[in-house]
């Protein structure tokens, strides 16, 4: 299962807000919610973060093995 808990753990390291990805980079609002249900995002929006951000791909996502 992919999870985006390094995401929110880059933003605050970064002192950027979900407020600031919205009205000063153009991130949809859409995408954020979906983030934050669990929803699969693309590997292009993975992309738009990791520039906006400044960090690698595991700095947005990781992969965390469901207990069987």
């Amino acid at each position: 299962m992919i999870s985006y808990k390094p995401f929110y753990e880059t933003l605050y390291k970064k002192n950027i807000t979900e407020y600031a990805l919205i009205f000063k980079h153009g991130v949809p609002a859409n995408t954020l919610q979906r983030m934050k249900h669990g929803a699969a995002i693309t590997t292009k929006t993975i992309d738009v973060f990791c520039n906006i951000l400044d960090c690698s791909v595991s700095d947005i996502i990781e992969f965390e093995k469901p207990e069987d």
